[in-house]
């Protein structure tokens, strides 16, 4: 069985250390290691970066987050609740966004063994990551 927590914030800066924290105590608490945490908390902050940067201004209005937690699996879902389109690519960088998007996506990536950036169902857009233990 698996444990499942959910966040819901106001998409300001201040609010994102604090969702960094409570994902790492978690992961700490369900038998990731001290690296393997930091790892998961470096990644859930570039994603609330990332999610910011698609073409509009300032931060998002609120972030959902969801940290799934099955055996040695933990599974992150990020939504921003905002514009709701992925980023176009042209040549790996965003037409639309400074290339720090582009540096974001490659730091989930080497530090999570999943991640993905996808619109969803509703139209909002998020990310998801993966990191086994």
């Amino acid at each position: 069985m698996s444990d499942i927590l959910q966040f819901s914030i106001p998409g300001k800066p201040e609010y994102v250390q604090m969702l960094r924290l409570a994902v790492g105590s978690a992961a700490c608490k369900n038998g990731f290691d001290m690296e393997q945490t930091e790892d998961i908390k470096v990644a859930v902050e570039e994603a609330c970066k990332l999610l910011t940067c698609h073409g509009r201004e300032g931060f998002s209005e609120k972030y959902d987050l969801t940290v799934e937690f099955d055996g040695g699996r933990l599974q992150i879902i990020v939504s921003d609740l905002g514009s709701g389109h992925v980023p176009e690519k042209d040549g790996g960088h965003c037409q639309h966004c400074p290339q720090e998007c582009d540096l974001a996506m490659f730091v989930m990536d080497s530090l999570m063994d999943e991640a993905e950036l996808f619109n969803n169902e509703s139209g909002s857009i998020s990310i998801r990551m993966v990191k086994n233990r």
